[in-house]
């Protein structure tokens, strides 16, 4: 673990003690662990907020924007924009050792550090994306255009996923994006956006939380998210809880 010293770097808006502990955990290795997060952080985490809400899963919220890119009639990619929660961004942050003077605003060489360390994705991270037509799983290309922000204290990530596999002109496409493991939860809050085509539509439809967390406790053998430690293997459960984005065209 890394000890900061806390006169370096004021809190952020709201201040208290959860993001003096952020500070005091994050370890040097943490960047390599942006997606998913080390579960052994917010085991350390527990020591400063020994709360039921420190316990549940997810750990860390995302909100997404998106755009589906269409190349002629069909579309060929996936424009994602995800913005970390004000804690997730402190604490990367504070351990690139980036913006310690707390004035939410970057040099030109801390910016490289922050994108150079958010396209750094882990070996065996595939994106948190599902892409589909007609039940059909569509092939996801390396991401492109990918770099980081930083603005009022919050990370903010931005990549394309170009669509590889066998893609129809004609029927719904389907995007969901979502941590299988449900360790981070994604919200498109955002715009979602269709570019390159005319005569297309998006429809948002959110998941059925209550039946999702009910499912949750019956493979848990009763037992709530809540009461799930960290550390705790926990069901890969988080499609049930992700959002669906359909796009349909005409004609």
């Amino acid at each position: 673990l890394t000890a900061y010293d806390t006169n370096e770097r004021p809190p952020p808006k709201g201040g208290g003690l959860f993001p003096i502990c952020l500070m005091a955990v994050a370890g040097p290795d943490m960047v390599q662990y942006l997606r998913p997060m080390r579960r052994t952080l917010f085991a350390a985490l527990l020591t400063c907020i020994p709360t039921a809400n420190a316990l549940a899963h997810p750990h860390i919220f995302v909100e997404v924007s998106m755009a589906v890119i269409f190349e002629g009639d069909a579309p060929a990619a996936v424009r994602l924009e995800w913005t970390y929660d004000d804690y997730f961004s402190l604490l990367l942050t504070t351990d690139l050792g980036i913006d310690l003077d707390g004035d939410a605003t970057l040099t030109p060489q801390e910016a490289d550090i922050l994108s150079e360390a958010v396209r750094a994705w882990p070996a065996g991270y595939e994106g948190d994306l599902e892409v589909s037509q007609a039940g059909r799983m569509i092939a996801l290309g390396f991401r492109t255009d990918h770099f980081a922000t930083f603005e009022d204290g919050i990370v903010r990530e931005v990549h394309t996923r170009p669509l590889t596999g066998q893609i129809d002109a004609v029927l719904p496409l389907i995007v969901r994006a979502f941590d299988p493991s449900h360790y981070v939860a994604y919200d498109v809050t955002g715009a979602i956006t269709i570019e390159g085509r005319d005569g297309c539509s998006s429809a948002l439809q959110s998941p059925d939380i209550a039946a999702a967390s009910a499912l949750v406790s019956d493979l848990l053998g009763g037992r709530s998210a809540d009461d799930v430690g960290p550390d705790e293997a926990f069901p890969e459960v988080g499609d049930l809880f992700a959002q669906t984005v359909t796009i349909t065209c005409s004609g």
